[in-house]
């Protein structure tokens, strides 16, 4: 695997975790509050809906280090769980904001392709 697809998938890696934090202890914060576009009240009622959605983010960027972790043998890692993050994208992309195609699948698509290519 090249050094420019290893350096894509940390940054997939590094998003997922942004979006962990985001989720699980910025959810009703200002800066939660502006990420996901929400009013506080919507947060309080969801809070703990986004703790859940912020621990799945969290096994993804564990799945991408895992990967990045094996070197050359962790290509079927990488190519599983940036095809998991691929379909949450395009799934939020229909059903939440089309801004998630593009903040989530996007860079996993070419992280994807760039595994791919090596």
């Amino acid at each position: 695997m090249t050094i420019v697809a290893s350096i894509a998938v940390g940054f997939v890696a590094a998003l997922h975790l942004y979006f962990l934090v985001l989720e699980m202890f910025l959810w009703d914060k200002p800066a939660g509050l502006r990420a996901f576009r929400q009013t506080p009240e919507n947060a309080a009622l969801t809070k703990t809906l986004a703790a859940n959605q912020g621990l799945y983010n969290g096994f993804l960027v564990a799945g991408l280090v895992w990967g990045l972790m094996l070197g050359v043998a962790g290509e079927p890692v990488l190519i599983f769980f940036l095809g998991c993050v691929i379909v949450a994208g395009i799934f939020g992309a229909i059903t939440v904001s089309r801004r998630i195609l593009w903040i989530q699948a996007t860079p996993a698509a070419i992280a994807l392709a760039l595994v791919l290519l090596t």
